[in-house]
């Protein structure tokens, strides 16, 4: 070959290598924090929109509330088993825990199951997994990820050791904060022309709410508001005796918003790196919760049940290079979204089995659009015999009513008119005035199970 036209080969080369190295920086780099067990209104800009309604005014968190003004907040967020590791699992893939193999809190996460990272990496993204797991005592790197800092279960609030890639290692300091540390790293070691993707889980608000030092004088003395759900009981619960204090209570689980409220100044220092190495533009940052809790309400704590506080969960993304600022979304969105949501973005086929659906029409939307969304979608949950206080539950949800089903109880199920009866405490499934809207969901519900190729999974309830 003549040098002119070597050099002419070499130098289309180089083009097509710029042009590939330009055509990477394009693709937006993604970063998922999540908490546990942190409920959709302990945000301080939702206790700030309910006004009189909000339970805790004195909240604040504001650099959560920064994503939602500098992006979209998803008012209508809900997971679909409200869990802490099938929850996750549900991030990852996209698919439903009868589906995904993970139905409860004992149950390794499948590693050959296909996530958003496992097709961002096999798309060039360089894949991180930092903090909580929680997949039973799952050990080792993390499935579909080219990097890890995780802990084996729970963890520790202080001084536990994180697994680097599978190594034991040991650390100092808050549970959190050492997973910040490890997350700015990561991101402060990625090129600037390969796109990455990185999920931050926090243990945080999970008991026993242990928070760091500077946030252990925080909120002193503040009380929350009662709801009219304080005063009801589960359908579920036995009746309290007749001589029983009543439940309902004033006082604040204050450490659990000192937890909240130090994770989100870890927000704050990823927010801050993201600034300082000009990566906001081109970064969809998203923060959510892998369920929500009740402080109270129908006299429960925890999750796992079909009431909103327990399903109903905090959602803000901000991606300025395609997101408006301070967009507030009422479509009904689920922790399955996220995983489509990433690759739309990307511009990777999603597969075939992943049941969410992209949220990027809903964020892009142009005001006064409303794009085609879904109108319900099915809830499951399969008992724990190591947590036997909640039965195995069904539900379906639209945006106005939910129709609960308890497995082998009819005389449990619950139908509830959400717009008339936002804390869900008048019981219309045998009320002959509401055979219409009972005949309506029954049939809701036969559709969205059908929908989601439900099946009760092998070895439900064993654990």
């Amino acid at each position: 070959m003549k040098l002119p036209r070597l050099l002419r080969v070499f130098g289309l080369l180089a083009l097509a290598c710029a042009a590939l190295a330009r055509a990477a920086d394009t693709r937006p780099n993604f970063v998922f924090i999540y908490a546990d067990d942190q409920r959709y209104d302990a945000l301080s800009v939702v206790q700030q929109e309910q006004g009189e309604k909000g339970r805790y005014p004195w909240f604040k968190t504001p650099h959560m509330d920064r994503i939602a003004a500098e992006g979209v907040r998803f008012r209508n967020a809900f997971v679909t088993l409200a869990l802490c590791a099938p929850s996750r699992a549900a991030f990852l893939t996209g698919r439903y825990n009868h589906l995904n193999g993970v139905i409860d809190n004992y149950t390794p996460f499948p590693v050959d199951n296909v996530t958003h990272a496992s097709v961002l990496r096999a798309a060039g993204y360089a894949t991180a997994y930092i903090g909580k797991w929680h997949m039973g005592t799952q050990s080792g790197q993390r499935p579909g990820f080219s990097y890890s800092a995780s802990y084996v279960g729970q963890g520790k609030y202080f001084d536990g050791p994180f697994e680097i890639d599978g190594v034991s290692t040991p650390t100092k300091g808050w549970v959190d904060d050492v997973a910040t540390d490890y997350a700015l790293d990561f991101i402060k070691r990625q090129p600037r022309d390969k796109p990455f993707s990185l999920v931050l889980g926090f243990k945080t608000p999970h008991v026993p709410l242990d928070p760091p030092p500077r946030a252990k004088e925080r909120f002193t003395g503040e009380e929350w508001h009662l709801v009219p759900s304080m005063h009801d009981r589960a359908i579920y619960r036995d009746p309290p005796a007749a001589n029983a204090a009543p439940n309902a209570k004033r006082a604040t689980p204050i450490n659990y918003f000192r937890c909240v409220s130090a994770i989100d100044d870890n927000v704050g220092r990823v927010l801050a790196l993201l600034d300082e190495l000009g990566l906001t533009e081109n970064t969809l940052i998203v923060y959510s919760s892998d369920n929500g809790y009740l402080h109270g309400e129908h006299s429960l704590g925890d999750k796992r049940c079909a009431y909103d506080e327990s399903i109903r969960i905090p959602l803000v993304a901000r991606f300025p290079k395609r997101f408006p600022k301070g967009k507030v979304i009422d479509e009904m969105v689920l922790n399955l979204d996220l995983a489509p949501t990433y690759l739309d973005l990307a511009g990777v086929k999603i597969p075939a089995e992943m049941q969410g659906r992209s949220m990027v029409p809903l964020a892009t939307a142009k005001p006064g659009a409303r794009p085609e969304w879904r109108r319900a979608f099915f809830y499951e949950y399969f008992l724990e015999k190591q947590y036997p206080q909640t039965p195995t539950v069904f539900a379906v949800r639209t945006d106005t009513a939910k129709l609960v089903k308890y497995p082998g109880r009819d005389d449990w199920t619950e139908l509830f008119d959400l717009k008339a009866d936002p804390y869900e405490m008048k019981n219309l499934a045998r009320d002959p005035a509401h055979a219409a809207l009972l005949k309506h969901l029954e049939a809701q519900f036969t559709r969205e199970q059908a929908a989601v190729a439900f099946r009760v999974p092998e070895g439900a309830g064993a654990k």
